[in-house]
């Protein structure tokens, strides 16, 4: 639903910053494998010895007759199929997930109970997770941790305080940072002691950061957008009540300080005077005060961009008016106290609620300007009106951030430029930020851009390896990027009803005939074939062919929710299959996941103990290859797709539709190591059917664009992922939520 529904990136070698990621890190190829599926297609036999299999695994209960899903949704209108193989899909993990979100005063319990939710969803094997941000080689200009890394919210793409460099950082002065940064961490003198060392070491600081990007802003309403390519651009415009700094502490921005209420369910905020409002030419607007954000709170409800769901349930009368019973905003929790007090009314404790203030949805609008450009609030909202001129493009939004952009050139050039009205304009460090385009078909430019400095950095993939080896930079500059918490995953189409795209009936059409749709249908739709096709997908040959051989694990991840997201902080019981299960303090949430899949039977691992130099990870290495495992799968899936007449073989294959940008060498390379791997593991019973699109626009087209999971044209893709808005489990696990209210739904192909 918000950024967080992330944009599948190009190649490795497109990513410029190490600041990119929120960290010392540089945007990787995001695309991940594939992966992914749903809901059982049949009913198995009634036995007790089979009830006990299927309690197992995740599955179903038996029944006496097998039914196919096609069978069992006839008739039915959309929701209401929807629903029936949602519940198919993941009943099991709704049913506890919806009892651990009730609980919202023992952090502990909670997150154990999310946690064995989410062993459920994956055993359920509805899409796999694949990679996150990072974990490649890069060479950069950025200094280390000059942007926070927190892993959620927007500030991660904020870029006003990143330290840049002429001439690229060496590999030495780079680690000779870090070990820094973890001396100095939360100590609020990073920033300086990095300028100190590196003018020491002879470089020379610029105020200039020219970054790569590969997909234009599609909305300038930062409050009317679910898509993290509006959202990345757009928090460099505005600034929030508090914001993360570069030692990951949260500070005060347009509020100076706040405070809580005894029984923690009112917020109030107090803004600094004087903060002003200007547009894309610097000229003032208005000032910022308490109302513009109780304006901006009922915009989003109102323009309903795929934010909401954040704060329905959360916010006092949100869902009531979001539902229309309530049109008075004034019945909602988000009350303009005096000029510069804000406050925030919640329905239950969330003690969570502070990190959700770097996020987009609690940006600020300017209601006077909003209103000059034909905004109207409640029943009269119309972004469709004639007189509607607001966030068409950059001109016609208010700023209050450290940039207004000043130049926006469709795939080519966005400039943003310092803010001589910002309230904090003598503290940052970069006063012109310049996002330059690159479609990635050609995967050496990023890397010859950076060594001309025409981008601080850039990310190494398979080919800029070699030649970085050769010219001497590998050695010299090059890192290891850090990953980051997001989670691009490959999903499987439970309901594929599209076979070309829903704006272009002329492209990316399926060559599958309707007999081969109706049996890969109800072949999605059992958890062992889904299990088989995850676990039949080699990761690492997908990886290497954008990372190389040496980093091919590197940013690969297991489980949604990162392992090491949070932390049990006290003993805790919670129930794992009808068993009392303690957990002590200090247990992992990852290590919690895997006691539930343990528990079902299901041989994946999504918590290594021994990762991360035994610390402990849920990423760099893949634990869910295992042909054994998926040949296995698979068989179980042959029988009981047989008893509904569904004949799967060497001669009567499932084909899978698998959308890819056919202009980029890499990804061509990438989808067919999976293809490989897929048909061998399988023995050709299962057939990844490669379709081709133009470039990355059309694969956006087929599952990243859709608004509802009936236009997803695909069997499988890997265009898309997430990354945590606040600092909860319920960040990720909110968004596989049915009844439209999980953003991540849709690309299952239901709702």
């Amino acid at each position: 639903m918000k950024k967080k529904l992330l944009s599948l990136l190009l190649v490795s070698a497109m990513a410029v910053s190490t600041a990119a990621c929120g960290s010392d890190s540089v945007d990787p190829d995001i695309s991940g494998n594939v992966v992914g599926s749903t809901a059982e297609s049949s009913v198995e036999e009634s036995s007790a010895e089979e009830s006990s299999s299927a309690e197992e695994s995740g599955s179903e209960e038996a029944t006496e007759e097998a039914v196919s899903m096609a069978a069992a949704i006839e008739g039915m209108e959309y929701d209401d199929a929807s629903t029936y193989i949602y519940e198919k899909a993941l009943g099991d993990f709704l049913e506890i997930y919806e009892e651990a979100k009730e609980i919202t005063d023992d952090n502990d319990l909670r997150f154990a109970m999310m946690a064995t939710a989410e062993g459920k969803f994956l055993a359920d094997a509805v899409f796999l997770p694949i990679q996150a941000k990072g974990g490649n080689y890069a060479i950069s200009r950025v200094a280390p941790y000059t942007v926070t890394p927190v892993l959620w919210g927007n500030d991660s793409d904020r870029f006003h305080q990143a330290v840049i460099t002429t001439e690229p950082i060496t590999s030495a002065d780079r680690a000779e940072m870090k070990e820094k940064y973890a001396e100095l961490k939360t100590t609020g003198t990073y920033e300086q002691w990095v300028k100190d060392f590196l003018t020491e070491k002879g470089y020379e600081i610029v105020d200039t950061y020219n970054y790569l990007y590969n997909e234009d802003p599609q909305n300038w309403d930062v409050l009317a957008t679910s898509r993290a390519v509006d959202a990345e651009a757009l928090v460099n415009t505005y600034d929030g009540l508090m914001e993360y700094d570069i030692e990951g502490v949260l500070q005060p921005a347009l509020a100076e300080s706040y405070e809580v209420s005894e029984d923690g369910l009112t917020y109030t905020f107090h803004l600094r005077q004087g903060v002003k409002w200007v547009d894309s030419q610097g000229r003032e607007v208005s000032e910022v005060t308490a109302d513009d954000f109780v304006a901006a709170m009922q915009h989003m409800c109102d323009a309903q961009g795929g934010l909401e769901w954040l704060v329905d349930g959360l916010i006092t009368g949100v869902s009531e008016y979001i539902s229309g019973e309530v049109t008075d905003f004034s019945q909602v929790g988000v009350e303009a106290v005096d000029e510069y007090t804000v406050a925030y009314h919640l329905e239950h404790v969330a003690t969570y609620f502070p990190t959700m203030l770097g996020y987009s949805i609690f940006a600020p609008m300017s209601r006077t300007y909003y209103e000059s450009q034909g905004g109207k609030f409640g029943a009269e909202y119309d972004p469709n009106a004639a007189d509607y001129t607001y966030a068409k493009d950059p001109d016609s939004i208010a700023y209050c951030g450290p940039y207004p952009v000043t130049n926006s050139t469709e795939k080519n050039t966005i400039v943003f430029q310092a803010n001589e009205s910002y309230w904090n304009a003598d503290n940052i460090n970069i006063k012109t930020l310049t996002w330059l385009y690159n479609d990635g078909s050609d995967t050496t430019k990023s890397y010859y851009d950076m060594q001309a400095g025409t981008l601080a950095g850039a990310g190494l993939n398979s080919s800029t390896i070699t030649i970085a080896k050769e010219d001497g930079w590998f050695d010299q500059y090059v890192y290891n990027t850090e990953t980051d918490a997001a989670a691009y995953c490959g999903f499987l189409n439970l309901h594929h009803q599209a076979f070309a795209n829903f704006n272009d009936e002329s492209v990316a059409v399926s060559t599958q005939t309707e007999e081969d749709a109706a049996r890969t249908f109800e072949a999605i739709n059992n958890v062992h074939f889904r299990r088989a096709l995850m676990c039949s997908m080699d990761r690492g040959a997908y990886m290497a062919c954008t990372m190389g051989e040496d980093l091919k694990y590197a940013a690969v991840i297991n489980s949604y929710t990162p392992g090491t997201f949070v932390m049990i902080e006290n003993e805790v019981t919670v129930d794992i299959n009808g068993t009392p299960t303690t957990f002590p303090a200090g247990t992992n949430y990852g290590e919690i996941v895997q006691a539930q899949l343990d528990a079902d039977g299901v041989p994946i691992m999504v918590w290594n103990p021994a990762a991360d130099d035994g610390a402990g990870s849920s990423a760099g290495y893949d634990g869910w290859y295992n042909t054994e495992y998926a040949a296995s799968e698979l068989e179980t899936a042959i029988a009981e797709l047989a008893e509904i007449g569904v004949v799967v073989d060497e001669n009567n294959p499932i084909y899978i539709d698998y959308p890819y940008p056919a202009n980029v060498e890499s990804a061509v390379n990438r989808v067919n190591a999976l293809k490989q791997s897929v048909e061998n593991a399988l023995g050709g019973k299962v057939i990844l059917n490669l379709v081709a699109c133009a470039d990355y626009q059309e694969v956006y087209n087929t599952a990243y664009y859709p608004e509802v999971g009936s236009d997803m044209n695909y069997d499988l893709s890997d265009a898309s992922g997430w990354s945590p808005d606040y600092g909860d489990p319920s960040s990720y696990l909110d968004t596989i939520l049915p009844d439209y209210v999980g953003y991540m739904t849709k690309s299952m192909g239901v709702f």
